[in-house]
């Protein structure tokens, strides 16, 4: 007698196919959220750590609302004068003495002098003197005051920065970090060339990082290929002697490269007792000292992928394409460098990214024209309070990061790489 086919149990029993997939969906379902409970944590520390300060970064190198908050009677009239306007009427004066008097009350009227001073050098001094002036007087009319207080109230200038001002949004930060600014007219024009610096230090910013990566990668890949190749203890020794100046702070191993490249330093002393040089060289404070020491504290992060990704190519690839009758140069570049390319693309990016913000060593060892884009970033944020003009070299840095990753992969990734 043939078996009977399995039947439904009354309320949804084991035998029962539509009991059996929602079981499975629960359990899926249970699978997927341990995951996600799993991965949340690290997801939050990157949102709050990495993410997050990008996004306020970004926020902030456009968002500037201290003038509309702390003139806000005279805020609106500022934003609807014409372009160019050189003295407005007594309604606009009006309300700017008002804004003046309150400020001084809330003790903020230097922090309005002080942005508008960012925008143009000398309004400082202008905008606190006739807020000392207005704060006397008790009433007005307000427009023979200020003109008679300081006459740059009659000039087109001051007026174009505070109705530039004014928005709680402004593009200037970011005009500012590309050398451009607002004329008095209220058109965008180039900085004066003595005053044009930001694009040259992120030029200089690329430069000095392309440079270093190129340093540690050609000094990386035949220290990484030569690991790879050791027995396996002698290799992991190697190894913890590359890792050795992780041991010591960056600031040491600085520090350190002073000592040993100043004129009175270790290696002017060997190059002159070798008869090489005939007095001391000046390996400090310039671009050779800055170039030497990053490349010897980012070396390291080019040698670990590249070791990594060496470790794991097998050698009868190569011995292979010998016995084919390749040479051995032919044999490394066609079998051996294609499939160590993964370590090379992990090192470059990693090399370079981490150059491009590098401050404390270009800080000590470089000079005044060996200064990189974070020392800049820095002295804003902490000498010259104007943040948002860090925030604005900040995302421009970003923006450039940005740009060379998607160069780099349309031109010389990993999926468009010809080795012939």
């Amino acid at each position: 007698m043939a078996a009977s086919a399995p039947t439904a149990a009354p309320g949804g029993g084991i035998d029962d196919p539509q009991a059996l997939r929602q079981r499975l969906r629960r359990a899926e379902r249970r699978q997927r959220l341990r995951a996600y409970a799993l991965v949340l944590p690290l997801f939050l520390f990157t949102l709050l750590t990495f993410l997050v300060p990008i996004a306020l970064m970004l926020v902030n190198s456009v968002h500037d609302p201290l003038v509309a908050d702390e003139l806000p009677r005279s805020a609106p009239l500022l934003r609807a004068l014409p372009e160019g306007t050189a003295s407005p009427d007594e309604t606009v004066f009006a309300a700017l003495a008002a804004d003046m008097k309150e400020a001084v009350r809330n003790q903020t009227a230097s922090k309005v002098a002080s942005r508008l001073n960012f925008e143009h050098g000398g309004l400082r001094s202008v905008f606190m003197k006739t807020t000392r002036a207005v704060n006397k007087a008790d009433a007005g009319p307000w427009k023979p005051l200020f003109l008679e207080t300081d006459p740059a109230w009659a000039e087109p200038r001051i007026w174009t920065v505070l109705r530039q001002t004014s928005p709680r949004y402004t593009p200037n930060h970011l005009l500012q970090a590309v050398d451009l600014r607002h004329d008095a007219q209220g058109a965008i024009v180039r900085e004066p060339a003595d005053t044009r610096i930001h694009l040259m230090v992120f030029g200089r910013t690329l430069w000095v990082s392309l440079l270093v990566t190129l340093l540690c990668l050609a000094i990386g890949y035949p220290l990484a290929y030569w690991i790879s190749h050791l027995p396996p203890r002698t290799g992991n020794l190697v190894m913890v002697l590359v890792l050795l100046p992780f041991w010591t702070s960056l600031l040491v191993r600085t520090t350190a490269w002073i000592v040993l490249l100043q004129k009175e330093g270790v290696v002017n002393s060997l190059l002159l007792a070798t008869g090489l040089v005939s007095e001391p060289l000046q390996m400090t404070f310039n671009r050779f000292g800055v170039v030497i020491a990053m490349t010897h504290i980012l070396l390291p992060f080019m040698i670990l992928p590249l070791v990594s990704v060496m470790r794991g190519i097998p050698p009868a690839y190569v011995r292979a394409a010998r016995s084919l009758g390749a040479s051995p140069a032919t044999a490394f570049r066609r079998v051996y460098l294609p499939q160590s390319l993964p370590g090379v693309s992990a090192g470059v990016l990693l090399v370079f990214i981490l150059a491009l913000g590098y401050y404390i060593t270009p800080a000590l060892l470089g000079g005044a024209g060996d200064q990189m884009m974070s020392f800049f970033i820095a002295d804003n944020l902490s000498r010259s309070l104007n943040w948002g003009l860090a925030s604005a070299l900040g995302a421009l840095l970003l923006a450039g990061v940005l740009l060379l990753y998607a160069v780099y992969e349309r031109t010389v990734g990993l999926t468009n790489v010809r080795l012939g």
